[in-house]
C-alpha cells in the first residue's frame, strides 16, 4: 500500500476549481526541485511570511550553499543570472513540530515500529532517541510533504521518565544526516500517563514526585564529586541539575504543572511544560516561573487528564505573555500523528489568529526548544529550510507545493 497516496486521499478535499487553480500555478515552478545537492534559488511568493516582521508582498528569497542569502520585495532583491526560480502563492518559514514521537513510532502501529516507549521500568533516562530514530519513516516522509522541516522527537509521555529527547531535520538516509542535536530534553510525564499500573511503581502521584525527586537527589549528589558518574542514567541526571538539559515535562493537570513547577524550584532545573491543558488556571503561576509551554495539540481529544482541554487555550497564553508552541504529540492510534499545520489552523480560528499561530509553529517553537538562531523565521544567515503553498496555509483547500530543507528542495508533489 503507497501510504502517501492514503494520506492523501484522506486530507484532501480540494473543489475542482481549486484544483486546477493548484495545476495552474504548480505548472509555473521551475521544476525538477528534487536535486543530490545545495543549489542557488530564488524563491518568488506572492506573499512571504518571514516571521521577522510584517508578512512580505511579492517577496523574493535567494538561497545559496543551504542558507538563506536574502530576503525581500521583488524591487528589492535582484534574483542572479542562473538562479532556479521558484514560486508560490504564500511561502513561509519551514515548519517545526516542538513535540512529536515520530521517527520513533511508525505508521503500521505493529510492534517493530512501535520503539517510543520501553516497558521495563518507570525511569529510563538514559534511553537515547537517536538509537530508536527512523529517518526513513513513511510519518517523517508524510510531515515534510506538507511542509514540516523539523521535529522535536523522543520517548513518548507513558512512564514517569521515560527516555530522551532529539531534534532532527526532516530529510536525511540515516539518523547520522538527520540529527540537529542527539540530545534535546528528557521527558518526564506526570499525572495519570506516567502512573506505573497494575500495581507497579509510581502508583500515586505523590510516589511520581518522591521518585522523580530522589533521582535528582541523587544526580546533585554525583555532580560534587570530581570523577564522573559511570551510571548511565545518573548521568543524564548529572547534566540535568547542571542545567545543561531540561526536562521535558508532561503535566496536564492543574496540580501536576504546580508539582512540576516546585520541583523546578527546588532543584533550580530547567523545565518545559508539555501538554498544559489546564494551563488557564495555573496561569500567573506559569508566568511567575517563567517557564515556556509546548501546548496540546489544538484538536486533542477532551477525558481523562484532559478533561479542561480547550481550543482557546493557545490564546489564552498568548495573551498572558507566555512563551509557547503547538505541537502534534502522541497519537496511540492510527496515524499515528497529527499534523502541526492544521491544528495551528484550528488554534488560529479559536482566536489566536493567523500570524501567532503561525509563530507557534516557526518561531516561537524554535525558541523553545533552543534553535532560533538557526530556524523558524526567513532571515539571512538561517538555514534554508522554507515550506511553498498554493494558498493561505491555514486555508482547508491549500496544498503545499514544496519543501525546501537545507536549501534543497525534497518534496515537490502538491499535498
Amino acid at each position: 500500500m503507497n501510504i502517501s497516496k492514503l494520506f492523501s486521499n484522506i486530507f484532501s478535499r480540494a473543489k475542482v476549481s481549486k484544483a486546477i487553480a493548484s495545476l495552474s500555478l504548480f505548472a509555473i515552478v521551475a521544476f525538477p526541485l528534487a536535486s543530490s545537492a545545495s543549489a542557488q534559488i530564488a524563491v518568488r511568493g506572492e506573499t512571504v511570511w518571514t516571521m521577522t516582521g510584517e508578512p512580505i508582498t511579492n517577496g523574493v528569497v535567494l538561497v545559496k550553499d543551504g542558507k538563506i542569502e536574502a530576503v525581500g520585495t521583488a524591487a528589492q532583491v535582484r534574483i542572479p543570472d542562473g538562479y532556479r526560480i521558484v514560486n508560490a502563492k504564500v511561502v513561509t518559514p519551514g515548519l517545526i513540530d516542538a513535540h512529536t514521537v515520530i521517527g520513533l513510532n511508525g505508521y503500521l502501529n505493529q510492534p517493530h515500529d512501535q520503539m517510543a516507549l520501553d516497558g521495563g521500568a518507570s525511569i529510563q533516562p538514559e534511553l537515547r532517541a537517536i538509537d530508536a530514530y527512523n529517518a526513513e519513516e513513511k510519518l517523517v516522509e508524510w510531515v515534510r510533504s506538507l511542509g514540516v522541516t523539523t521535529i522535536h522527537t523522543g520517548h513518548q509521555p507513558s512512564a514517569l521518565v521515560s527516555g530522551q529527547t532529539m531534534i532532527a531535520k526532516t530529510t536525511g538516509k540515516n539518523v547520522d544526516q538527520a540529527t540537529v542535536s542527539p540530545l534535546a530534553m528528557v521527558a518526564v510525564t506526570l499525572g495519570q500517563a506516567g502512573l506505573g499500573g497494575q500495581g507497579r511503581s509510581p502508583g500515586t502521584r505523590a510516589k511520581q514526585a518522591s521518585m522523580l525527586r530522589a533521582e535528582l537527589i541523587k544526580a546533585q549528589e554525583a555532580s560534587k564529586k570530581s570523577e564522573p558518574s559511570t551510571d548511565l542514567k545518573t548521568e543524564i541526571m548529572v547534566r540535568v541539575v547542571k542545567r545543561e538539559v531540561p526536562l521535558l515535562v508532561t503535566a496536564e493537570k492543574a496540580q501536576d504543572i504546580i508539582t512540576a513547577l516546585r520541583i523546578a524550584k527546588e532543584f533550580n532545573i530547567r523545565i518545559v511544560l508539555d501538554g498544559a491543558s489546564d494551563a488557564p488556571l495555573v496561569l500567573s503561576e506559569i508566568k511567575a516561573a517563567g517557564v515556556s509551554v509546548i501546548l496540546h495539540p489544538t484538536m486533542a481529544r477532551p477525558g481523562g487528564d484532559r478533561e479542561n482541554l480547550a481550543m482557546t487555550t493557545a490564546k489564552t497564553l498568548k495573551d498572558a505573555g507566555i512563551l509557547f508552541a503547538i505541537q502534534s504529540g502522541y497519537e496511540g492510534y492510527v496515524p499515528k500523528t497529527r499534523v502541526v499545520l492544521f491544528e495551528a489552523a484550528m488554534a488560529a480560528n479559536a482566536g489566536l489568529g493567523k500570524r501567532d499561530a503561525l509563530a507557534s509553529i516557526t518561531i516561537d517553537a524554535a525558541r523553545i526548544i533552543g534553535l532560533d538562531s538557526r530556524i523558524g523565521s526567513l532571515a539571512v544567515g538561517k538555514d534554508a529550510d522554507i515550506a511553498m503553498y498554493d494558498g493561505d496555509p491555514f486555508e482547508y483547500t491549500t496544498k503545499c507545493i514544496g519543501t525546501m530543507i537545507n536549501g534543497r528542495i525534497v518534496s515537490e508533489e502538491a499535498r
